[in-house]
C-alpha cells in the first residue's frame, strides 16, 4: 500500500524533529531549522503541527497509547497477576520507545497542561493503583510509585546498556523493592522492659538475632565464659583478627545487604564484628 503523501510528510517532519531535538535540544530547535532540513517552508510544517509543542506531543503519543493498552489488559486480571503484568509490560514499553523517551525525557513537561499532560497523569495514577492493589495503605502506595520509577528512569540514565541487560536489572530492582520487608509486615512494635516501643525487626535481622554467635560454646555460653555472661561475651569483639561469622549469620547478612535494608556498618554493629569481617564474607559471595 502506498502511503498517503500528507501522512508521509507528517512522518518525515516528526523524524527530522526528533533528530534535531536530540542534537540541539527541544528549546534550541526552531521550526525553521526543521523546515530547512526537509526543504519545507515553516508554513508547511505549521499546516501539520500548529505549534512546536504539538510536535512533542505527537512524538510522545505512541508511548502513551502503548501504556494505555497495557493498563487496559492488566485491569481484567487478578491482583497479583495484574501487578506484574503492568511492571513487566511497563519495562518493555519503555524500552520499545527508548530513543524518543531518552531524548525527550526532560522536555515532556513542555507539552503544558493540555490533553497530553492529563493523559500522562491518568496513566501514572492507573498504574499506581494496579501495582498497589485494592485497599492498599500508604506504604504500599508509596512503593507502587517507586516501582513505576524503577521501571522507567534507568532507561534514560543507562543509555550504554543493552535492552536485554537493562530489562533484567530493572525487573530485579523492582522485585527487591516490592518484596523487601516493611515494619507493617514485621508485626506490631515490640516493647522493652521499660515499656518503650522498639522498632520491629525484619526477617533478616531476626535471623541474625537468633543465629548462634560464632564463638559460642555448645552449652550456650561463650567459649571460656559462663552461661550468665555468654551473650555479652559473644557480642564483644576480641583484639586481633575479627572472628569468623557463623553460616546462618553469613546468609542473613548477605540477604540484608542484597535487599538494601541495612548498611555494612549496621550489619557489623548487629553482629559485633568489624566492617572488614562483614566485607570479607560479602566479597566471598
Amino acid at each position: 500500500m502506498t502511503a498517503d503523501p500528507a501522512d508521509d510528510t507528517r512522518t518525515r517532519i516528526l523524524r527530522a524533529a526528533l533528530d534535531l531535538f536530540a542534537e540541539h535540544g527541544y528549546q534550541r530547535t526552531s521550526l525553521r531549522q526543521i523546515g530547512e532540513r526537509l526543504r519545507l517552508t515553516k508554513t508547511a510544517i505549521l499546516y501539520h503541527f500548529p505549534a512546536k509543542e504539538h510536535l512533542l506531543a505527537a512524538l510522545v503519543e505512541p508511548l502513551l497509547a502503548d501504556l494505555e493498552r497495557l493498563l487496559d489488559a492488566a485491569q481484567t486480571q487478578p491482583t497479583e497477576r495484574a501487578r506484574w503484568t503492568v511492571l513487566e509490560g511497563w519495562v518493555d514499553v519503555i524500552l520499545a520507545h527508548r530513543r524518543p523517551l531518552g531524548m525527550l525525557y526532560h522536555d515532556i513537561a513542555l507539552v503544558g497542561r493540555g490533553d497530553t499532560y492529563h493523559r500522562l497523569i491518568t496513566i501514572a495514577m492507573r498504574a499506581n493503583d494496579i501495582i498497589a492493589g485494592p485497599d492498599a495503605g500508604r506504604r504500599e502506595r508509596v512503593r507502587a510509585v517507586q516501582a513505576v520509577a524503577a521501571c522507567s528512569d534507568p532507561v534514560v540514565f543507562f543509555t550504554d546498556v543493552s535492552d536485554e541487560v537493562l530489562r533484567a536489572d530493572m525487573l530485579d530492582g523492582v522485585r527487591r523493592l516490592l518484596t523487601a520487608p516493611t515494619a507493617d509486615a514485621a508485626g506490631p512494635p515490640e516493647a522493652d522492659p521499660a515499656g518503650a516501643p522498639v522498632r520491629p525487626k525484619d526477617p533478616a535481622a531476626a535471623a541474625l538475632a537468633h543465629a548462634s554467635p560464632p564463638d559460642a560454646a555448645p552449652g550456650g555460653g561463650a567459649a571460656g565464659g559462663g552461661a550468665a555472661g555468654g551473650g555479652a561475651a559473644a557480642r564483644r569483639r576480641r583484639p586481633g583478627r575479627p572472628p569468623a561469622l557463623g553460616r546462618e549469620q553469613v546468609e542473613a547478612a548477605r540477604r540484608m545487604h542484597a535487599a538494601g535494608t541495612h548498611s555494612v556498618d549496621a550489619i557489623a554493629a548487629t553482629l559485633g564484628v568489624s566492617r572488614a569481617t562483614v566485607y570479607r564474607h560479602l566479597d566471598g559471595q
